[in-house]
């Protein structure tokens, strides 16, 4: 049996087509890339100004979950919206629905270059951060890992939810606001959550990349309880499943025109 006949072959497959247009487009190369890795350093002097050590953190771990939201954000969230939405008008989507590939392997393997980028990109700020900012040793390295691993999965399905309502590539960079808008004010990445008053704390933990940030920003400080973290994951699951439940319901694969 070909390799390519099993669902890991065809997944592999489509994902090398996928990374050779990803280093074709530099605009996507742009924002899965440049973006997340330059945003961070404009942050420093806003975080510099904040009291974060009255809360237990400091610059650096401020700085690192803010930096990989950023890389969740734009380097998957929104890289993925402008690729979904051009392969679909493109008929690719169209065109590999008639083949072998199931539904769920052509998304999949659509986001797997981009998944990949979002991992090596963290890997890279975690050891940027350890040099620069004196960042201590993860007290609790399994939590980070999972945030990470739950905010590229989450992303990539939301970004297909996107996709689905945007029409062409250009209105990407429209739809894709509100969600990027309000992860960075509300969710942690900008302003960590101990530092926001109770009440809206306890509203802003609810949002979709809360406790991905969440889970990150406690497997450095180590001072997540046990109930904090599974809170945060059974969140951070909740919008995964309903995001992939719309997936299934509302995604496009015909051109909107």
């Amino acid at each position: 049996m070909s390799s390519l006949t099993t669902p890991a072959g065809r997944l592999g497959a489509l994902a090398r087509a996928e990374l050779t247009l990803l280093g074709r487009s530099k605009a996507t190369l742009l924002t899965a890339v440049v973006i997340p890795l330059v945003l961070p350093f404009s942050l420093r002097s806003f975080v510099d100004g904040m009291d974060v050590e009255e809360s237990g953190l400091s610059v650096g771990l401020v700085l690192l979950p803010a930096a990989i939201g950023f890389a969740l954000l734009f380097g998957v969230y929104s890289a993925l919206v402008g690729v979904y939405t051009t392969r679909r008008e493109e008929l690719v989507l169209k065109r590999l629905r008639t083949g072998e590939l199931r539904d769920g392997e052509i998304l999949g393997g659509t986001a797997l270059p981009v998944g990949a980028t979002g991992i090596v990109q963290s890997l890279v700020l975690v050891a940027g951060s350890t040099v620069l900012l004196d960042l201590p040793a993860p007290h609790a390295p399994h939590l980070a890992v999972l945030g990470l691993l739950l905010g590229l999965v989450m992303c990539a399905a939301l970004a297909a939810v996107t996709a689905a309502v945007t029409r062409t590539v250009e209105s990407a960079q429209v739809t894709t606001l509100p969600f990027v808008l309000v992860s960075m004010t509300l969710s942690g990445v900008t302003v960590p959550l101990e530092l926001l008053p109770d009440r809206l704390a306890s509203v802003c933990e609810l949002l979709p990349l809360s406790p991905v940030i969440t889970l990150i920003r406690g497997g450095w400080t180590g001072t997540l309880s046990v109930y904090e973290a599974l809170g945060a994951l059974a969140t951070a699951l909740a919008w995964t499943v309903l995001a992939v439940f719309a997936v299934g319901r509302w995604f496009r694969w015909e051109p909107r025109r």
